[in-house]
């Protein structure tokens, strides 16, 4: 499984793919629910990037 460790690594990720996003709107998303992530403890964000994956292909399908 492919991960991102944090915010900013999600960051680089989703630049790499042609899908630049701010912090700002990374933590509304994670805030409503939006977007896949997990928190296993208060300061660990972790996304699982095959997820993070098929959440884009729904992002570029639904504009």
């Amino acid at each position: 499984m492919r991960k991102a460790y944090g915010i900013k690594s999600l960051m680089i990720y989703l630049e790499s793919v042609n899908y630049p996003i701010t912090e700002e709107e990374i933590n509304d998303l994670i805030l409503n629910k939006k977007i896949p992530h997990l928190r296993p403890i208060d300061n660990l964000l972790i996304f699982n990037l095959d997820h993070i994956d098929g959440w884009l292909s729904d992002q570029q399908s639904n504009p």
